[in-house]
Order: structure tokens, then sequence, then C-alpha cells
């Protein structure tokens, strides 16, 4: 049955999970952490992720809770995203009230990188169960919306999280009122992310998945358009509700949505379901990582390629420095073109539904990966502080792309199938593919990119210093501008 159409307000609810999950991050990358912890952090949270993700986003395919399939995930991981968020920013006060004497340095670091592993972790989980919650619940023009809302809402929640990172807190009333300066960092991030979830909970209902296999079910059968007798009506035809007795009525079409898992979930059939995804799930998973590659090798290491590369200062100089002054400055120089990144997202994001009637998916997922590829390699060759932050605006390009584009293809693919399927007569969706695993799997690539780039990045970086990331980032980038035009398959 298709969704009802869903009002623009609605949609732009339901768009708020990624407002206050990209302004947590935002946040969580301007305050910072030690450059030493970096790459551990860096690596424990997307395995985590990786192994984790396919395994709750099968999960949630099954899930029979009242409240519907994603939901309650999403509650549970947006919980562990404030524990994390208040362990990092308010583990050294944590350990103070605790703990005296030489251990407290230690357990201080301890405390904040478990809550970096835990945020870090949740807020990357969290994508896959959103986009599937979308996907659930809207019809497929009301899908592509959704995705251009959540773009649109991204880039604006990435722009203020900045902006709040980057005020001296300790210098305002609730910095004097508060002990630390994180503390009203947390206070506001905390309070944003509270009522942005609590919107988006509340956007649009599910319907939950039950399995009353021997009991008295409501199916919905599409009716003669002609009948008065109709309740709901849907493009060229009307929905009609009907009672029917499962058990007195084993016919092959009695089998409806809610018996899609009937199976028992193991590890084995959860391996063998992404093992034998189609080819086109997998092509469109390995232009994703290709993707995120190119996007996170740029933007990990972009402040410090403007305060080395652009700017000409070292951190390594003594603090009091001139050279050392300039790499801050060239720092917080960065910060503004991550800012000018975050605008510009969410202002193509709303350009790509024009841009989408003339050019298609392909033309959109081509031309944010060579527009990306060009504009890091331009600023790797030509290091300019103006055209550097001109060229950011780019890099919004491909965030807004690698945020929707991808998706759109997972809906067309599914409604795809989902045709096919009625034109074969094929009710017994027992082994159709789970919507919130093949999100899953898609978001599962950018921890993967997370895990290539901490292994080896880092090491490129200390080798050849930071202009490597930006050339690599381009190097990328055109290698899955390729991909995309030649392996992803379009409907």
């Amino acid at each position: 049955v298709v969704p009802k159409k869903r009002p623009t307000g609605r949609l732009v609810m339901h768009s708020m999970a990624m407002f206050g999950r990209e302004f947590c991050y935002a946040v969580e990358a301007a305050v910072g952490l030690p450059k030493s912890l970096y790459s551990l952090v860096w690596l424990i949270s997307p395995i985590l992720g990786f192994v984790l993700q396919p395994v709750v986003g099968s999960a949630s395919d099954h899930c029979t809770c009242s409240w519907g399939r994603r939901r309650p995930y999403i509650l549970g991981l947006g919980i562990i995203m404030l524990v994390g968020m208040a362990l990092y920013l308010n583990g050294d006060e944590m350990i103070s009230a605790f703990i005296d004497g030489r251990d407290k340095q230690t357990w201080a670091i301890v405390v904040t990188m478990l809550g970096v592993v835990l945020f870090d972790f949740a807020a990357d989980f969290i994508d896959g169960p959103i986009k599937a919650y979308l996907f659930d619940v809207c019809s497929h023009q009301d899908k592509e919306k959704g995705l251009h809302c959540h773009a649109l809402f991204t880039g604006l929640g990435g722009a203020l999280g900045y902006l709040t990172g980057a005020v001296d807190w300790g210098q305002t009333v609730l910095g004097y009122s508060l002990t630390s300066e994180f503390q009203v960092i947390f206070l506001l991030s905390a309070l944003v992310f509270l009522i942005c979830l609590t919107v988006h909970l509340r956007s649009i209902p599910e319907v939950p998945l039950r399995y009353n296999k021997e009991e008295t079910r409501l199916l919905l059968e599409v009716t003669d358009p002609r009948k008065y007798s109709s309740i709901e009506e849907i493009r060229n035809g009307y929905i009609a509700c009907t009672e029917i007795n499962a058990a007195a009525k084993p016919k092959k079409h009695a089998a409806t949505s809610c018996t899609e898992t009937q199976r028992r979930m193991t590890l084995k059939s959860l391996l063998k379901t992404l093992f034998s995804m189609p080819s086109h799930y997998r092509y469109l998973c390995v232009s994703h990582l290709f993707g995120w590659m190119a996007f996170l090798s740029n933007m990990l290491f972009f402040t410090d390629f403007m305060g080395q590369v652009v700017y000409r200062g070292s951190p390594y100089a003594p603090h009091n420095s001139t050279v050392y002054l300039t790499y801050r400055r060239g720092v917080e120089v960065g910060c503004w073109g991550l800012c000018i990144n975050a605008i510009s997202s969410s202002v193509y994001s709303y350009l790509q539904k024009i841009l989408l009637q003339y050019i298609g998916l392909k033309g959109l997922y081509f031309i944010g990966y060579l527009l990306f590829g060009l504009g890091t390699g331009l600023i790797g060759l030509f290091p300019n502080v103006y055209s550097t932050l001109a060229l950011c605006s780019l890099f919004g390009v491909m965030s807004s792309t690698l945020y929707t584009v991808p998706f759109q293809l997972i809906a067309e693919y599914h409604r795809e199938e989902e045709v096919q399927s009625l034109q074969e007569d094929e009710q017994d969706t027992d082994h159709r593919r789970g919507k919130g695993i093949d999100c899953a799997a898609l978001t599962c690539m950018v921890q993967l990119a997370q895990i290539i780039l901490g292994v080896g990045l880092g090491l490129l970086v200390s080798v050849a210093g930071s202009v490597v990331t930006v050339i690599s980032a381009s190097m990328v980038s055109l290698i899955g501008c390729c991909f995309v035009a030649f392996c992803v398959r379009y409907v």
C-alpha cells in the first residue's frame, strides 16, 4: 500500500534529527581532542559501527515494538549520543568529584575518550534508522523531498554548531554561572539535540510490524476505484479495509508485509543477506565508499592544511612565536571554511530539487564528485587564502550529494523491486530485502572509509604533510566520479 502524502511541515519535523545530530557533530569538531588521541578514537568507533550497524539494521527490519520499527532504535542511539557528549565535555569535572591525586588526569583522559567513542558511534549509527524510518512512512515523491530536507537541515545544523563551538563562552553570563566553558557548550548542545530528537520522534507515526499468523488480522486490499464504499483514495484507486482470518484462508495473497520477517534472524542469515546483495547495491556501496573517503580525507585535516600550507605556520613552534600564532590564525580561518561548507550544503540541497528535473540522479551524482575533485585539486595546487575559502563552497556540494543521492537510489531500487513483485504476483515477502539493512549497508561505508583513513592517512600526513590530504581527496573523488558514471545503475 502506498503511504499517504505527508505535509511539508511533517517532513521538516522529521529532518530535525539530522539538524541536531550535525549540530552536535560540529560542536565536537570545534572543541577538538588532543592529536595524540585522535588516531585511537578514530579507529575504535568506526570498527564498532562497521560490525554492528548491519546487525541493528536487520534487527530494526524485524522489530515488533508497538511504537514502530525504527523509532525505538533512534531513541536508544540518541540517548547514547547524549551520554557520550556528557562524558567528553564534562569528563574532567566528573573525575574531579570522585578522584584526587596523580590518577586524576589518567582517568579524565579515559572518560573523555569513552565519551568521544560513544558519541561518534551513535552519531554515525543513527543515520541508517532515520533514513529507513523516512522510507517506511513516505511515498516515493515524499522520500525525495524528505531527503532534500535532511540535507538542508544537516547543513544548517553544521553551520550553527561550528559557530557555537567558536564562541568564547567563558566570557558570557552562562560561562560565569557554570564551572567551565565546556559545561555551557554541553548544556546548549544537549538542549538543542533533545528538542530536535523529540520533534523528530513525533513527526510521522509508524505502523508497527506484527506477527499474528494464526489470529484475525486486517488486510488492506485495493478495490475497484468506482465503488462508493471505499474509504481512502490513492492515485487512481481506493483502499478498503477487509477482515480476513489468516488461519482459515491460508492463500498466497494472505501473506502481507506483516510476515516479512517470520524467520528467526540469525548471524548466518544476516551475513547471507549482505553477501547475496544484488550487484547494483554493491556498486552503489563502493561509490559511496569512494565519496566518503575523499570527503573525510579532506575535512579531517583541512584546518591543519590552512594553518601549515596556506598560512605557512607551524604547530610545533614555541607557543609564543610568530610562526605558531600564524598557524593558529590559519586554523581559525579554516573553521570559517568549514562553516562555508555547511552553509553551501544547505543551499545546494535546495538547488538539487531544481537540477534533478534536468540532469537526473546520475547528473547530480557525477557533478557532486567532479566539482569536489576539481575544487580540492585546485586548493592543493594553488593554496591561496581567498581562493581556498571560495572553493570551500564545493565541499558543501559533495556533502549534500552524499547525504541525498545514494539514498534516493536505494529508494528507486526498492520501488522497482516492489513493482516487479506486484507484476509477478509475488506476495511472499519472507525473502524480500528490508529497507533497514540496505540503509545500514550504505551507511557502513562511512565507517569503512574512517577505518581506511585512520590506518593509512595519518602515516601519509606524518611523512608528506597536510597537503597530501587535499591531493589524495581530489584523486579519490575523481576515481569515484568515473565509478559513478560507468558502474552505478540508475533506474
